[in-house]
């Protein structure tokens, strides 16, 4: 497949490994204009070949063979929407995270997180709830701007909403052009650390910690799968922005939760003690927001040379939008996606979250590369992801597998567990390999609730 050998390349992996690849499975779960299905095939082949390669490197056994199945990765990608506990679905978005028609065009907003919800209101003079009054006057408000106007009244606030662009208008933009001049992804070195000795072990990231300083949603993604390998991910959230339970129940999966507010000595020093045994880091804030904490990656590599850090941003870290906020919606709507998959009347919208599932996956995969890499080679390893290198090789360079759209079923790729939340359906993990995990070996916690300590604490 295209897409996984480009993916693979870019990853910087041997290209033998791809005849190791089988397909299969019905591939009609992601509908699309884009080849939404090709990207969600070509991330995760390439995410379970970096996990079959790093088993080998494990166990001194020949890399195992990789099966990807089109309606297993389509049921993961659809993971967020597809969750229940009790039967309860969770409803993904606020009433005021939607499409609104400004004076001359859309705009897409985002307000899941109270915090988010707060400066938008604000920006738009509305009340301070999600009533039909506030609904009524936000609509309002931007009825008598313009796309643009909204947009930059929005960010001024802190708040989010993008004016809706065409692919054009984004790839003439200063952001598009040098989002254009990047790769898919970047892997580098930036020291001399000596060589990861990865004892024997029958899962890839058995004895690995990770330090999980991400949100909603690629990174969570990418740090499930961590955890499906066997590493012990930590999850650490500030105290004054709260996640989801509901996103959690979704991609907490084989993790533990704790809080840390990293502006205070106290918890900074608990989590300089947790980074002083981590193996990887993992972030996905804008960039800026823990640098100020004194966690770049040369500063992180000097306290602990020989990490993998792993860097997930929205819009890149360059142009005149490095700092500012983002989420897969958004995103879609800012580079052109809207537009293509809409309609002359209305913007339209991706099959699921796949900017975010996808670039999850390639995060990941860039892990156990790097981690593969170490082993050989050493050195601390940076990793780096935007989820709009994603859309332009979505766009750009994949193109739609030929062959026949077969149904697609995802309830065989569902399964039930008991939880401290209740029962809960999730989706099954679709990286396979011979001798991989089915599962994971845990459900999610309650979040933020387990002690800011590796293990089973």
């Amino acid at each position: 497949m295209a897409g996984t050998s480009q993916a693979w390349a870019a990853l910087g992996a041997d290209a033998a490994l791809l005849e190791r690849v089988s397909y299969g499975g019905a591939s009609g779960g992601l509908p699309a204009r884009l080849p939404v299905m090709e990207l969600a095939r070509a991330t995760v082949a390439v995410c379970s070949i970096a996990a079959a390669e790093l088993a080998s490197l494990r166990t001194g056994r020949p890399v195992p063979r990789v099966r990807v199945d089109d309606e297993a990765v389509a049921t993961a990608f659809l993971s967020d929407r597809l969750v229940r506990v009790d039967g309860k679905a969770w409803s993904t978005f606020s009433p005021l995270s939607r499409f609104w028609r400004a004076a001359d065009g859309w705009v897409r907003t985002h307000a899941n997180y109270p915090h988010h919800r707060a400066r938008l209101l604000d920006a738009l003079g509305a009340p301070g709830d999600i009533g039909e009054e506030a609904v009524d006057t936000v609509a309002r408000t931007i009825a008598g701007l313009t796309a643009l106007e909204v947009e930059e009244k929005v960010y001024a606030r802190g708040g989010l909403a993008v004016a809706a662009r065409g692919p054009q208008d984004w790839a003439q933009s200063e952001q598009g052009v040098m989002v254009a001049g990047q790769p898919l992804l970047t892997t580098t070195r930036i020291d001399e650390a000596p060589e990861r000795m990865l004892g024997n072990a029958a899962l890839p990231c058995a004895g690995l910690r990770v330090l999980d300083l991400t949100r909603v949603l690629a990174g969570p993604v990418a740090t499930r799968t961590l955890a499906l390998l066997g590493a012990d991910v930590l999850r650490i959230d500030a105290p004054h922005l709260p996640e989801s339970q509901e996103a959690h129940n979704d991609t907490g999966m084989g993790k533990r939760s704790t809080t840390l507010d990293l502006a205070q000595a106290t918890d900074r020093n608990v989590f300089g003690d947790l980074l002083h045994t981590a193996d990887v880091v993992v972030t996905g804030y804008r960039p800026g927001a823990l640098e100020r904490f004194g966690l770049t990656p040369e500063a992180l590599a000097e306290r602990r040379p020989g990490l993998v850090i792993a860097q997930l941003s929205a819009w890149g870290r360059y142009g005149p939008w490095h700092e500012r906020r983002g989420f897969d919606s958004l995103v879609q709507v800012a580079t052109g996606i809207a537009a293509l998959e809409g309609s002359p009347d209305s913007p339209g919208v991706l099959p699921a979250q796949a900017l975010d599932h996808g670039t999850g996956y390639l995060l990941a995969a860039g892990v156990l590369r790097a981690l593969t890499e170490q082993h050989r080679t050493g050195g601390t390893r940076l990793i780096r992801l935007a989820l709009t290198q994603t859309v332009h090789w979505l766009v750009h360079d994949l193109a739609p597998a030929p062959g026949e759209v077969e149904i697609f079923d995802a309830e065989r790729w569902l399964t039930e567990t008991d939880s401290p939340m209740g029962r809960l359906r999730h989706a099954l993990p679709p990286l396979s390999y011979e001798g991989g995990p089915t599962n994971w070996v845990r459900p999610p916690g309650l979040w933020g609730t387990n002690a800011p300590a590796w293990g089973g604490a």
